[in-house]
């Protein structure tokens, strides 16, 4: 069996790199030994690994290691074996749906970035047709350096993706930019790679989610019973299509998949509107799916109220409406969209903050479904657009939900 034919795989065909042929390049970095986790995970995925070692990867973690995880030989030279078999660098380049060197050293992006052939990894990248990511991986005054900087924008002029690396400890004991990306987050934007929609490709994307928290003293505030999972499964959704999200967060107790997904903590709704406020113009679609406190306290006690007598008054005053606010700030490109939940007149009110805060499409549920609302991780949803077209969906999953509603704003833009 040649080593390039696919190879049986348990993984369910769901996940988006079920099948898909990746060449792994692993290099002399200290980071290095992330490289085990991350083909384990991807093999998880069900993708096929075909792993490429330089000659200083092999210093850091040994190829049996790579191998046995891979379930593939891995490849270190032109040519291997006693008998001096020849490893095609073309064949690699030419079987490889997407190729990912993870650890990138320095020296090896300035390889890849001037056409440097010195080793079987540089020679499978000049004959890959797929597309290539590079995850850097060094110091931060090496990363820093001018030449690698301008090394990584000759790379990303040429068609290469660069996964960022992450700021912390690095093996110096200097804090900085330089680590490699953890394998989790390299998945998950290989995953989004190979689910991008072209429709979402590029667009951006604003969710408030979560309930707002407003204090009443150091210890007691006002709240609702929102999860936040609605507006979490509507950023998965558009993240996993390949848009750029940013969620503006209430308290909530969720872990998101997508670690691409921007989320922006706050509690109050005054804290919400400011946030919002701040990031509303560079979004193409808002969605308001947060629970915001219509009231909140006049004023916030310095100290924790004592009980001093059997009644207590709270004076509240209004909230800023968020979501009409940023109606009269919307421009002709924006779509934004509203959640409703009602338990009486649910129609007739979803109408009438459809045109109030000039929303495009509203999203109304029924705390008077069974399964709709907060907690549960079903929903059953009616949506209205700004000409009064109604459309019903079924109970379903607050992920399907989510797909409904991601469904309906493609939809949307491949009109415009």
């Amino acid at each position: 069996m040649s080593l390039f034919e696919p190879q049986p795989t348990a993984t369910p065909s769901a996940t988006p790199l079920a099948g898909k042929k990746i060449v792994l390049g692993v290099t002399g970095s200290i980071a290095a030994y992330k490289s085990a986790l991350l083909i384990r995970l991807l093999v998880k995925e069900g993708a096929e690994v075909q792993v490429i070692m330089t000659e200083s990867a092999q210093e850091f973690i040994t190829p049996l290691t790579l191998s046995t995880l891979s379930k593939k030989p891995v490849f270190t030279k032109f040519t291997e074996g006693p008998l001096g078999e020849w490893t095609n660098h073309v064949e690699l380049g030419l079987w490889a749906d997407l190729m990912l060197v993870a650890p990138a050293t320095a020296k090896t992006l300035a390889g890849f970035a001037n056409g440097y052939c010195n080793d079987l990894l540089t020679a499978t990248y000049l004959s890959a047709r797929c597309p290539v990511f590079v995850a850097p991986a060094m110091d931060l005054d090496m990363f820093a350096h001018p030449s690698t900087q301008h090394n990584l924008q000759k790379l990303a002029s040429y068609g290469n993706r660069i996964i960022e690396p992450e700021e912390g400890e690095l093996a110096s004991g200097l804090v900085g930019s330089g680590r490699l990306a953890e394998p989790e987050t390299i998945v998950a934007i290989l995953k989004k790679h190979f689910s991008f929609n072209p429709v979402a490709f590029q667009k951006r994307v604003l969710i408030t989610a979560g309930p707002t928290v407003e204090a009443i003293d150091p210890v007691r505030f006002i709240s609702n019973r929102s999860t936040g999972k609605m507006g979490y499964a509507i950023a998965e959704a558009f993240a996993a299509a390949g848009a750029a999200v940013t969620v503006v967060s209430g308290p909530v107790s969720i872990e998101l998949q997508d670690s691409t997904i921007r989320v922006l903590p706050v509690e109050s709704a005054q804290q919400m509107y400011e946030t919002i406020e701040g990031h509303f113009a560079q979004h193409d679609l808002i969605i308001f799916a947060a629970a915001v406190a219509d009231y909140t306290p006049k004023t916030v006690a310095e100290q924790k109220i004592k009980k001093k007598t059997k009644d207590m008054q709270i004076d509240l005053v209004k909230t800023v409406d968020i979501a009409a606010a940023m109606g009269q700030k919307k421009q002709p490109h924006q779509l934004t969209i509203g959640f409703a939940l009602e338990t009486e007149n649910e129609l007739d009110n979803a109408l009438r903050k459809l045109e109030s805060k000039a929303f495009d499409y509203i999203v109304l549920n029924s705390l008077n479904d069974p399964g709709a609302g907060f907690t549960h991780d079903t929903n059953k949803i009616t949506v209205i657009d700004k000409n009064k077209t109604i459309s019903r969906f079924d109970l379903k999953s607050k992920t399907e939900v989510a797909g409904d509603i991601l469904n309906l704003v493609l939809s949307k833009w491949t009109e415009l």
